[in-house]
């Protein structure tokens, strides 16, 4: 092995998890082909890394860790799986969306509001409340 290997400190710093959660994923066979060093610490290589990261972007997708397992063993399954991820990709970026409309729609009552109040604090809007019935 003549690749940069890394510590599971360093590791969690290359990749922003936690020492827990890595050392989870690791038990969790998510992260296959983990190295071993003399002491038989883990050790991680930039193949490693590079997938860990990928990991770290599937659970922001809104994977769990079933979902995660999954696309770990159709990856080891090599360029033939590549269809079964895509549809899984193409189904976690459909709900991503739907997650993104639903932000947008929430930032637009937020902008709605913000500037009815602060017509109504400057007296160009009267004051109306939908939850004490107030109309003036």
């Amino acid at each position: 092995m003549g690749a940069t290997m890394y510590t599971m400190k360093q590791a969690c710093e290359l990749t922003g998890l936690s020492y827990e959660t890595l050392k989870f994923y690791c038990r969790s066979e998510l992260v296959p082909r983990v190295h071993r060093d003399a002491r038989n610490h883990r050790v991680f290589d930039d193949h490693n890394i590079a997938w860990i990261r990928s990991l770290v972007c599937l659970r922001r997708c809104g994977l769990g860790i079933a979902e995660m397992k999954r696309c770990v063993a159709l990856c080891l399954e090599g360029e033939a799986s590549i269809p079964q991820r895509r549809e899984i990709l193409a189904e976690k970026r459909e709900e991503l969306q739907h997650r993104l409309q639903d932000i947008e729609d929430s930032i637009a009552y937020i902008d709605a509001k913000e500037q009815f109040y602060e017509a109504v604090l400057d007296g160009t809007t009267p004051y109306v409340s939908n939850v004490l019935g107030l109309e003036e």
